[in-house]
């Protein structure tokens, strides 16, 4: 008798094309078992309709205990060290025997995030600054994500946020 429920094996044909280090973690069909299926990685989740989002390219995952939803991050503008993002549309997916694809995603996307901290901006809204792991890179990717009613664009707020950044990310460089 074995304590121990192996998962299935993901079929061959179903596979993703995978990177020499990468190794597959979980799956689930999407829907009904068929030829529809969502594979998470180490290196990030691979969609039905082909190529991978590495976790540090999602910014939130909900599960609603049938559906999956994913919010991805999408690059706004590229800034000197650091990227400004904000959210790509929702995507879902109709998980039915979801096994433990679920918890593998919202664990691997926690842990891709080191660094997290919010900061008010004048004369109203705020960014987060954000340091997160990718999976085979060594050091951090950093990025921000402003509120709703910040002026982005504004000289100053370009200014402080720089700043912001750079503050971060000397705080989270080792000593070397």
């Amino acid at each position: 008798m074995s304590f121990f429920r192996r998962s299935p094996k993901l079929p061959a044909a179903l596979s993703p094309a995978l990177e020499a280090e990468e190794r597959i973690l979980a799956w689930a069909y999407v829907g009904e078992p068929g030829e529809r299926v969502l594979v998470a990685t180490n290196r990030g989740l691979w969609l039905p309709e082909g190529g991978r989002l590495g976790w540090h390219e999602i910014h939130k995952v909900a599960w609603s205990g049938r559906e999956l939803l994913i919010t991805p991050a999408e690059t706004a503008r590229e800034r000197d060290g650091y990227t400004v993002q904000i959210d790509a549309p929702v995507v879902g997916f109709l998980l039915l025997e979801p096994g433990e694809l679920p918890d593998q995603v919202r664990t691997r996307v926690t842990r891709s995030v080191a660094y997290t901290s919010h900061h008010p901006l004048p004369p109203s809204g705020g960014v987060r600054v954000v340091g997160r792991r990718v999976s085979g890179v060594d050091g951090l990717t950093w990025a921000v994500r402003y509120d709703a009613r910040t002026a982005v664009d504004a000289d100053p707020i370009v200014e402080v946020t720089d700043q912001l950044v750079d503050s971060a990310r000397e705080a989270n460089t080792p000593p070397g």
